[in-house]
């Protein structure tokens, strides 16, 4: 491997004084490029995220290297350490545990003290799990690629990383540990259930599994099988299209009539006649409406209701049955879902699958 390697980068120049910055496989010692290998084999040291995971496929290709730990927790003070190597005309190498180093990983930091000290950075490209995700959704109506990486873990914060990409028209490419994957999937139904996403766990690995469904199928889906919620995630939202701007405008639209429509009847009537009246006119599903009635008289109240007009089972908070589906928040304190005066009022539509 070795010599391969050497005879496929002969006549190459690996000059001296410069910080190497070495993709590595994500998973597939064999996505290995012959030239990171050569350049392993050339340089003095190697600074690496995890020194224990490095020795391991240093120890795969026949090589034995100094390592110098530099991870997220302490990547400004072992910086100076690899700038005074360079200093002493040395070549130093950097990796992190798999793929590209800086990219949702260490490094960037260690780039820029190299940088500000004068020397030379060369990168060499390499596996990139970013990229393979892409390369395999096919989202051909995404314009281009926002990589978001790890969202945040608090559901709040979650949420609203969420709702901001509500109108991306490019294909967006999120990480995810196993042990929030559940919550990942939960909070992409709930807030961008119609969208399409490509889910893509262990790639490169004996186990990898790619599978493109409707982000309100997610959930589901993962409960189907253990072996779903099982390793390394990366998920591809796909881009909003022509045909979703569309929906999403016509929407909005009948949305907010329905809201005035619906407004008007509890000015003038109880909230148990208005939504009912509403319900067959519209075809809108009678919880949805009600939800709706409630956020809508708690914002200008109308004429008191009787006791006994109030929803069974919904004193507290409004509930949608078990099988109508839609895309309509958080879950209740007893199972249900509540809605926000922040969401639409009528289901979304699934987008076609692409």
């Amino acid at each position: 491997m070795l010599q391969a390697a050497a005879a496929a980068c002969a006549g190459q120049q690996h000059p001296a004084s410069t910080l190497y910055v070495v993709a590595t496989p994500i998973g597939n010692l064999a996505d290995m490029t012959l030239r990171a290998i050569h350049v392993l084999s050339l340089v003095d040291a190697v600074a690496c995220e995890d020194t224990r995971v490095t020795a391991v496929l240093l120890q795969r290709l026949g090589l034995h290297k100094p390592l110098l730990a530099l991870h997220q927790h302490n990547e400004d003070d072992a910086t100076p350490a690899v700038v005074a190597r360079l200093a002493r005309g040395e070549r130093v190498a950097y990796v992190s545990d798999a793929g590209t180093p800086a990219v949702s990983d260490p490094g960037a930091r260690l780039v820029a003290g190299v940088h500000a000290a004068g020397w030379r950075v060369l990168p060499l490209p390499g596996a990139s799990s970013v990229v393979t995700a892409l390369s395999a959704a096919g989202d051909a109506q995404g314009s281009g690629f926002r990589f978001i990486g790890f969202l945040p873990p608090k559901a709040q914060a979650r949420q609203q990383a969420l709702r901001a990409l509500a109108d991306e028209r490019a294909s967006v490419v999120i990480f995810e540990a196993p042990h929030r994957i559940e919550a990942l999937a939960q909070a992409l139904a709930d807030e961008l259930g119609a969208r399409t996403l490509t889910v893509c766990r262990e790639l490169t690995k004996q186990f990898e599994s790619i599978h493109t469904l409707a982000a309100a199928d997610w959930p589901a889906w993962l409960a189907a099988d253990d072996d779903r919620r099982r390793g390394e995630f990366v998920v591809v939202l796909h881009g909003l299209g022509h045909d979703d701007l569309a929906d999403e405008t016509e929407l909005a639209a009948r949305s907010t009539a329905l809201d005035a429509w619906l407004q008007a009847l509890l000015d003038v009537m109880p909230l148990k006649q208005a939504v009912a009246l509403a319900a067959t006119a519209s075809g809108v599903p009678r919880n949805t409406l009600y939800q709706r009635a409630l956020v809508l008289r708690a914002d200008r109240p109308g004429p008191a209701d009787d006791a006994d007009d109030i929803e069974p089972g919904a004193a507290a908070a409004a509930r949608v049955d078990a099988g109508e589906g839609h895309d309509v928040g958080a879950p209740a304190p007893s199972g249900g879902v509540l809605l926000s005066s922040s969401q639409p009022l009528l289901p979304r539509r699934k987008a076609a699958r692409r």
